[in-house]
């Protein structure tokens, strides 16, 4: 059901957890299936230093999660958002049908993220 790059980024999700003092949070969710997740990000000159990923759902939202912070690790916030539910399909072999949602999740999650950022940053100005 799911490829071995899926099952490799379930098992042993990378950027795990939360950051202290993040710029920038998304959180994101699908009412449909339940899962919810969190991206948060430090960024440094327009570049995303390091993210950190908290997911709540199946093992397609834990991979997508997983693999789109390491998509957008050291990327600037342009070039992060830049990165589609599809990069996150195409990075993981794919993802059954009934779970493609996932991968919408960490797109809008990391664009939630970016956003959160600009916002704080636009109200500190």
């Amino acid at each position: 059901m799911y490829t071995e790059t899926v099952r490799d980024y379930f098992l042993n999700p990378r950027n795990v957890g939360s950051l202290d003092h993040a710029d920038g949070i998304g959180e994101v969710g699908n009412a449909k299936c339940g899962d919810v997740m969190k991206i948060s990000i430090k960024v440094e000159d327009d570049r995303i230093t390091d993210v950190r990923f908290e997911t709540f759902g199946c093992a397609a939202a834990i991979a997508s999660s997983s693999i789109a912070t390491e998509m957008i690790k050291g990327k600037t916030l342009d070039e992060a958002l830049q990165v589609t539910n599809r990069d996150v399909l195409d990075a993981l072999g794919g993802l059954p049908a009934e779970k493609i949602h996932c991968s919408l999740l960490a797109e809008e999650g990391i664009r939630a993220a970016v956003e959160d950022y600009r916002s704080r940053m636009a109200e500190s100005a």
